[in-house]
């Protein structure tokens, strides 16, 4: 029987969640849809042919009057947190849009009250969805070439063109750690599997940024298994763009691993590339890589993880508990952006 789900914000991401990812899912059946704003409702029932009785302005009259199993979150980030309180108070699990919350302290909130409910709540961290980072993650789990030693990440886009006056990018808080890096900070845990201990991040805009906070940002990172990494993201780059998992380059012991993803329209994952050069007596020889298989790539991937989990009863693998490492990697950035020092993150078990 598939997962019944009640989709809550349809509004942008959330309208392409809708027409883009929900319907690829099998094991998942959308029962009713719920937004705020009436127009924006109005709009999605139209394009998703649905049924006045299947559309509601609040979360609370959809739970009432329609039989569902979960609630899919991809309302605004100030939302994430209070909606899925009150979806799992009320006896649904919950799948939630990255950033998991605004603080920890919200994250923490959500887990307590899926723990108190005996339910499931997980963020979709999508990128972890894609075949080069479950491929990069297999190669050091397996310590294909021994162990990991520094590893490198960029990112570089250009997104500064639009007027500076009201732009709901330039306007939101901590874009680049908090709406773009949360992805990198998450591939960062999954493909290290390691967990960071500390953080030194400086803001890095050039004159032309129109970003009320940070769009590019410099940042070490050191982790508990000894692997420090060093990252610069930015919105507001002239460079070459990199895919929006951003450019790998991991140091190991016998060679290095080189991968990027996620590039394209969101869930084509025909762009993944990993590549393996091994250190020989004579020099270096690359090594051909098979790309792990992923059966349902990037968003579509988070969900079916959902429901494949609650249906098993088993955490999925970024439960909200398991998604407060990366939350906390993101605020210790913030913190340590203001205060010029090394700052330590979180444990998430704390």
């Amino acid at each position: 029987m598939a997962l019944r789900l009640i989709h809550v914000g349809l509004g942008g991401w959330g309208g392409d969640w809708s027409v883009n990812v929900v319907p690829k899912v099998p094991t998942v059946e959308r029962v009713a849809i719920v937004d705020a704003d009436p127009a924006t409702l109005a709009r999605a029932r139209q394009r998703l042919g649905l049924e006045e009785s299947q559309c509601f302005t609040s979360l609370d009259e959809a739970i009432e009057r329609v039989e569902a199993d979960a609630v899919l979150v991809t309302a605004t980030l100030a939302a994430h947190a209070p909606l899925s309180i009150q979806a799992l108070r009320a006896g649904k699990h919950v799948l939630v849009e990255k950033p998991f919350a605004p603080t920890l302290s919200d994250a923490r909130e959500v887990v307590s009250a899926a723990e108190e409910q005996n339910l499931t709540v997980m963020v979709s961290q999508n990128y972890r969805f894609y075949p080069a980072a479950r491929t990069a993650a297999t190669l050091v789990a397996e310590r294909a070439l021994g162990g990991l030693g520094t590893v490198h990440v960029d990112f570089r886009k250009w997104a500064n063109n639009a007027p500076a006056d009201n732009h709901r990018h330039y306007q939101l808080l901590h874009p680049l750690l908090y709406d773009m890096a949360i992805h990198h900070f998450d591939l960062m845990r999954l493909v290290l599997g390691q967990e960071p201990v500390q953080v030194y991040a400086q803001a890095s805009d050039p004159p032309w940024s129109r970003f009320r906070e940070e769009g590019s940002a410099v940042l070490t990172v050191t982790f508990d298994g000894g692997s420090v990494l060093s990252y610069r993201g930015s919105w507001v780059s002239s460079g070459e763009p990199t895919a929006w998992s951003g450019r790998w380059h991991l140091e190991c012991e016998e060679g290095e691993i080189y991968w990027t993803g996620r590039d394209g329209p969101a869930g084509d994952a025909t762009s993944d590339v990993v590549e393996v050069t091994r250190r020989t007596e004579s020099g270096r020889q690359s090594e051909p890589v098979t790309l792990v298989k992923v059966p349902y790539v990037g968003r579509a991937g988070s969900l079916a993880e959902f429901a494949r989990a609650v249906e098993a009863g088993e955490e999925p693998e970024s439960s909200g508990r398991r998604n407060l490492g990366s939350l906390a990697l993101a605020e210790a950035a913030a913190r340590s952006v203001a205060t010029g020092r090394v700052e330590k993150v979180e444990r998430s078990d704390a």
